[in-house]
């Protein structure tokens, strides 16, 4: 946090943002700091934070040295308003949270150009947990890992019903509330559907013209609820990688949940792991975002693809790290290393790794 900039942060329903801000509001307040802290939902803050008068937000944020809108998605154009408030209150320090980009992305991206910093909050990392539970717990807590997934609260409750049921919940209203928000958004049942259809697929090309055969919509529509889907942190696109081969098929994306939980909670489904058909998708599902997940914890950016050729080739997990490629195949069993060959002849110099039970902890 610094004067004069904003921290936005994002990320799904229930991924714990208001309880950081509020762990960091103690703290600031502790240190005798002023701390202004509102909420995007409420109506008597909108009117101030959507007035883009300089006197109203002055008024407002009178001799606090910390503001902190919470929600504030529901705030409109609150992105020209907290460029006021950060351009004639130098000294204010500002956050902002959003379950939703598409809102705060749209009204923050150009006008706080120079004067914001981003963070995406994630259900817990693997890599967080660990700093508080032992190897042998992690070893006994995959499982639940993989069916449960790694909400905040999910982590901490000992109990597999109340999971299932908190995750039910998750999956009701709560799941589409920002999409719903929007105008002419009102089919939450064609957004389930399409999030089913999607469970079903993991690993797998998505085509969005069979997509929208199955559900009786038109490709444009699939398209657009496929991307509000990703702007709620609900599922994350991966494209094909392509650099210098004809054969390899670029066309189609695949689509993975952020969390397993949401994913198996869509298709009501929390069996038991050795009764399961689809262990091989929620094991790559798992290992895609959690990769996702501790390279954002660590400040590396790398782009990630899939990659696949005509003829049945294909490596699950691609890095591109300034030039450098790196290729994944994530097993859950029997791992194989037949497909090294094709990869590091098409592309020499690229490293090659199979994602394993016994050695899938240092890689997330």
């Amino acid at each position: 946090m610094q004067p004069g900039k904003v921290v936005v942060i994002y990320g799904a329903r229930r991924v714990g943002k208001t309880t950081l801000i509020r762990k960091l509001v103690d703290e600031w307040s502790a240190q005798n700091h002023k701390v202004l802290f509102v909420n995007g939902d409420d109506i008597f803050t909108r009117q101030y934070l959507e007035s883009r008068s300089i006197q109203k937000l002055r008024d407002f944020v009178g001799n606090h040295d910390l503001l902190v809108v919470d929600e504030a998605q529901y705030v409109d154009g609150i992105g020209s308003n907290l460029k006021l408030i950060v351009d004639h209150m130098p000294d204010v320090r500002v956050i902002a949270t959003g379950s939703s980009s598409f809102d705060l992305s749209e009204d923050i991206g150009e006008p706080l150009t120079g004067r914001k910093f981003v963070v995406h909050m994630h259900p817990f990392s693997q890599l967080e947990i660990s700093q508080i539970e032992a190897p042998h717990e992690t070893t006994a807590n995959l499982e639940s890992r993989l069916i449960y997934g790694s909400h905040p609260e999910v982590v901490t409750m000992r109990d597999d019903a109340l999971r299932r049921e908190y995750l039910h919940d998750m999956t009701g209203s709560t799941l589409f509330r920002d999409i719903l928000a929007l105008d002419g958004i009102r089919r939450s049942e064609k957004l389930l559907k399409l999030l089913q259809l999607l469970a079903f697929q993991i690993g797998k090309e998505v085509s969005v013209q069979e997509l929208g055969t199955r559900l009786n919509m038109s490709k444009t529509t699939v398209s657009n609820y496929l991307d509000l889907l990703e702007k709620v942190f609900v599922i994350h696109r991966r494209g094909g990688f392509s650099r210098n081969l004809r054969k390899e098929i670029t066309k189609n994306a695949r689509y993975y949940f952020y969390d397993n939980g949401i994913r198996n909670a869509v298709i009501r489904q929390f069996n038991p792991l050795e009764i399961r058909d689809d262990q091989g998708a929620l094991w790559e599902n798992y290992i895609v975002c959690e990769r996702l997940k501790r390279n954002e914890c660590l400040g590396i950016r790398p782009s990630g693809y899939f990659w696949r050729t005509y003829d049945k080739k294909e490596i699950d997990l691609v890095e591109d790290l300034d030039g450098k490629l790196s290729g994944y195949e994530i097993k859950w069993k029997d791992p194989v290393k037949k497909i090294r060959g094709d990869w590091q002849t098409a592309y020499p110099g690229a490293d090659f790794q199979v994602i394993h039970r016994e050695n899938y902890l240092k890689f997330i």
